[in-house]
């Protein structure tokens, strides 16, 4: 089968198009954006790729269409491309629903959901899976460090997903992860996020219960039992079996108790017995709750807890979460995703409580379309307290008042409406042991790159 991809450099529909190629499918696909380390990956797997997106893409030599075309969420009626799938008649779907339709098919789906930490807690439990000999195949937004690649076929039943509650595409604005039908599912935390797509809590709420219907009776659902926005989506209904997770020691359901202030040593409890001790290389109570839920997760499989605690010791977080990407005369630059103010928060607390008093500067693109939006305009400053200096950039699509948000705060805060001029004053301003936090869903302009070459000039 030919499977064509419009829009195939997204994390989501690159995995999808590794996964078609690994079935022995003839996968092509097109995008504006075709750049490493995506088109590297899916070009080294035999996938041809197209920049743009013209008619003529469409049909082959022999003036023959794909079978079928896979059209991503991003994009919309108006493209060329689209416009010619529709007149043509030609095959299409979403990647959603190709996932559930070609890939799995008679799988045990364990999928993680969530507002955050759905990267890093699938990342957590395919290894766990993997290192116990299960042999998974999966679909992450990331690029899991024991792996390697975002996605793969697997050797056994079991698959894990990414679960986003995303828009599936212009014709399915169902949530992606209705089309998963997963047997294990995994609630991180739900927040309001989204709003391009998305006019309330409510709106989303709506469809992690449409979810938690498609999960059957045999299966299991994990979740956080102190997050009011979720409980309020279990008390709509849940007809499957279900671990409920506390953040502190609880006589029922999952829990832990830290043995480090920064979360890096910490007890595994469940129904108030204890599974053991997990002492990694991770830091914060977010990733504690993570891995919690991925143990969890696991157990429901066949995993014993503490196996699954010794696969975590030799866990390797997926790229762009806290990754350090440099260290400079004392200086560490760190890479993560945060853009939310929850996870901007969550992820400020780890390290604060990892390196005390050293000096914590944050760099930040308001870069989502809900941040872009002014959504979090009021609870933005807040989440950066913990940080002593921080830096934000104001472009052109952020249309609300970066300086004035950050005057709710006492925060010592610099905003540019130049990455190169940012990076500039960043760099007069470092001190020795220093720590650099730059938080963006995005690219930031190459910023990372060019923050590190200039410091290293500065110390040279």
């Amino acid at each position: 089968m030919h499977v064509h991809i419009l829009g195939i450099c997204g994390t989501f529909m690159g995995g999808l198009a590794l996964l078609a190629r690994a079935m022995g499918h003839k996968v092509t696909g097109s995008d504006t954006n075709v750049y490493p380390p995506m088109s590297t990956q899916l070009e080294e797997q035999g996938i041809e790729l197209i920049q743009g997106f013209n008619i003529n893409q469409l049909t082959d030599e022999q003036g023959r269409y794909p079978d079928i075309v896979v059209i991503g969420n991003a994009m919309t009626r108006g493209n060329a491309c689209v416009e010619e799938v529709l007149n043509k008649g030609i095959a299409y779907t979403s990647g959603p629903q190709f996932l559930s339709d070609h890939i799995l098919v008679n799988r045990w789906v364990l999928a993680v959901s969530g507002t955050h930490g759905k990267t890093s807690t699938a990342s957590m439990l395919a290894w766990i899976l993997e290192d116990c000999g299960y042999q998974p195949g999966f679909l992450i937004g990331g690029v899991p460090q024991n792996f390697g690649v975002s996605a793969r076929l697997g050797e056994s039943q079991f698959f894990v997903v990414e679960a986003d509650e995303y828009d599936s595409a212009f014709f399915d604005k169902r949530s992606k992860f209705v089309h998963y039908h997963p047997r294990t599912l995994v609630i991180n935390n739900l927040e309001f996020d989204h709003a391009d797509i998305f006019d309330s809590l409510y709106d989303i709420q709506k469809q992690f219960h449409h979810l938690i219907r498609t999960v059957p009776s045999t299966g299991k659902v994990i979740w956080p039992a102190e997050i009011e926005a979720v409980q309020q989506v279990i008390d709509k209904g849940l007809w499957s079996e279900q671990e409920p997770h506390f953040t502190s020691k609880s006589e029922n359901g999952w829990s832990s108790k830290l043995l480090t202030k920064d979360g890096h040593k910490f007890e595994v409890w469940f129904d108030g017995i204890l599974q053991g001790i997990l002492d990694w290389h991770l830091i914060g109570k977010h990733n504690v709750e993570n891995a919690i839920n991925a143990i969890a997760a696991a157990r429901h499989v066949g995993v014993r807890p503490h196996d699954a605690i010794d696969a975590l010791v030799k866990f390797a977080p997926p790229k762009r979460r806290m990754e350090l990407l440099a260290e400079v005369n004392s200086v560490r630059v760190y890479d993560d995703f945060a853009h939310h103010p929850t996870a901007i928060s969550t992820t400020l607390q780890a390290i604060r409580a990892n390196v005390g008093t050293d000096k914590v500067t944050v760099i930040l693109e308001p870069r989502s379309n809900t941040m872009k939006s002014g959504v979090h305009k009021d609870t933005l400053a807040a989440s950066l307290k913990l940080a002593d200096q921080v830096f934000l950039y104001q472009a052109k699509a952020v249309k609300w008042d970066l300086q004035n948000a950050m005057s709710q705060q006492q925060i010592d805060a610099h905003v540019k409406g130049s990455i190169d001029e940012l990076i500039e004053d960043v760099v007069i301003q470092t001190q020795c042991n220093e720590h650099i936090v730059i938080m963006s869903n995005g690219g930031f302009g190459g910023l990372h790159q060019k923050l590190i070459t200039q410091l290293e000039m500065k110390s040279s």
